[in-house]
């Protein structure tokens, strides 16, 4: 595997088969997202970023990324990070409840392996202190030679990335209440320090003593005197800003998009990261020519050649969730699965959404029949589901990894199995095998009699006749999948909020005939159309 910009990518090269030519519709993104900062002992900003599984390090001057820490290793789902003295990284892993420990020779341990949620971390005169970011949370201090932690607040609503201040009280951004709050690290009644704010999800100190924080839902950073709750705006950027740091007296702020910035004078921005795909997932190509790029937490309209728009996030009103699949089912709108285990339509514009169906486990691949029913791939459930009406039926089950499905022009529902590396027709309960021999299929379509795959494996998208039977790869190489080698470690749920998270290489067609297909590896949207 080679390294481009902070990301993993294919060590070949994509190549395409004669006649069809590719092309990114969006660049590679140089971070798997952007949660947790924190400046390191060289300088440099350690990012954190959850979906990636992965801590990296930027230089802030020329903008070069480094992976530290990489997706299959032993920190997994790392949210928010700190050094101690001796220059030891803590990290909490969201997903696995723990907070783990990065030696400066690469030496990895588990501190303390009972904090769900585990989410804001810091460290303050040789004191460890985590915390969980969920309704009623907790606050430890904990014990870096593995013993009990000292519980010093419970029942939180919501606490996230907090600091100690120059009184020696620690500060904590409190979600659930739109306020940030104090209390003493011995313990004790915690006091308001300022309300009424845009959901604040991360709280650091200036030099000058003042509070910065970012604001997940107005997107604004802001400076609050920690005396009265005074504050002023010093930039705004966009929901789902995520955390902050300081290198000298220069601010530095993430976003869960993937990008990072500077915040100068007079609220202008210096980007530092632009803005990219934490994976991407699900694809669908709307009536008026606009792609919809399913990203978890974000979901974006597409058009080539042009900047992509926010379609929504989790803190829109009206947006599902952490979308994955999706396919378009009217104007202006999308049929959506989410890490919930929901099956939504939604309207973006309108900020509107319904849910059709819930309960299910690990939802991936939707399709959209002519008379308006929905199918879906159920991986956790081994099962292929029709919804229409508000009735369910079991198309197949006992299936393994089911991701992907498609339905061709005669209603049949075509499904990957990525568990088994075939596709299958499914119908009455029973499943038939179509195309076997592939890696590990996950998005497909149906177009004019040719079944699409593509296979994350063997990173290849393939081409199979349904009526000949001849197959071919029709692109090679292509940014799918975790890099060879790389074992991928499962990314549980994340509280109540969402479901667990996992790729999905998604693909669509336009009304040309163009191919789209997500570059999850780099965080891309792909192109692959015949030539001329």
């Amino acid at each position: 595997m080679s390294l481009q910009h902070g990301r993993y990518t294919t060590s070949v090269p994509a190549t395409v088969a004669e006649g069809w030519t590719l092309e990114r519709v969006t660049p590679p993104s140089r971070l798997f997202g952007a949660n947790g900062l924190r400046t390191g002992p060289d300088g440099r900003i350690y990012v954190a970023q959850v979906s990636g599984s992965t801590i990296s390090a930027i230089d802030v001057d020329t903008g070069v990324v480094e992976i530290i820490t990489s997706k299959g290793g032993d920190i997994v789902a790392p949210d928010d990070l700190v050094f101690d003295d001796a220059g030891n990284l803590y990290a909490t892993e969201i997903t696995e409840g723990r907070v783990s420990m990065l030696a400066p020779n690469g030496a990895t341990r588990v501190v303390y392996g009972d904090i769900p949620v585990a989410n804001p971390i810091t460290f303050h005169q040789g004191r460890l202190i985590a915390g969980e970011c969920q309704m009623g949370g907790r606050i430890m201090e904990l014990d870096r030679d593995g013993g009990a932690p000292r519980m010093i607040a419970t029942d939180l609503p919501m606490p996230n990335a907090m600091d100690v201040g120059p009184d020696g009280k620690l500060y904590f951004p409190v979600m659930g209440a739109n306020e940030i709050w104090r209390i003493s690290l011995d313990g004790g009644a915690p006091e308001v320090v300022a309300r009424d704010l845009g959901v604040p999800d991360s709280v650091k100190f200036d030099a000058q003593g003042f509070i910065v924080s970012t604001q997940v839902a107005s997107g604004q950073v802001l400076r609050i005197d920690p005396r009265n709750g005074d504050r002023t705006v010093l930039a705004t950027i966009a929901p789902g800003l995520d955390n902050v740091t300081f290198v000298g007296e220069r601010i530095f702020v993430s976003s869960i998009s993937g990008q990072v910035n500077e915040i100068l004078g007079g609220g202008k921005l210096r980007s530092v990261v632009p803005d990219g795909f934490n994976w991407p997932l699900g694809l669908a190509m709307l009536e008026d020519g606009q792609l919809f790029v399913a990203d978890g937490p974000y979901s974006y309209f597409v058009r080539p050649g042009q900047d992509r728009q926010v379609a929504g996030m989790l803190f829109t009103p009206g947006c599902p969730g952490y979308v994955r699949g999706a396919a378009a089912s009217g104007p202006g709108e999308v049929t959506v699965t989410t890490a919930n285990g929901q099956v939504a339509r939604w309207r973006p514009a309108a900020m509107e959404s319904e849910i059709l169906s819930d309960g299910y486990d690990r939802l991936y691949g939707v399709a959209v029949g002519p008379g308006g029913g929905v199918v879906v791939a159920e991986a956790g459930g081994g099962r292929v589901l029709a919804i229409q009406s508000g009735q369910v039926e079991v198309l197949a089950s006992g299936l393994d990894e089911p991701m992907g499905v498609g339905i061709g022009a005669d209603g049949t529902v075509y499904v990957s199995e990525s568990g088994a590396g075939r596709v299958v027709k499914a119908a009455g309960g029973r499943a038939e095998t179509v195309l076997d021999g592939l890696g590990e299929p996950q998005g497909i379509l149906v177009r004019g009699g040719l079944l699409y795959v593509v296979d994350a494996l063997a990173k290849d998208l393939v081409e199979y006749d349904l009526a000949s039977g001849a197959r071919r790869a029709i692109a090679s190489g292509l940014p799918v999948g975790a890099p060879a080698g790389v074992t991928p470690k499962f990314l549980g749920p994340i509280g109540n909020m969402s479901g667990p998270m996992g790729p999905f290489a998604g693909i669509t067609a336009g009304a040309d005939g163009t191919l789209y297909v997500s570059g999850d590896a780099e965080g891309s949207v792909l192109a692959i159309r015949v030539s001329g």
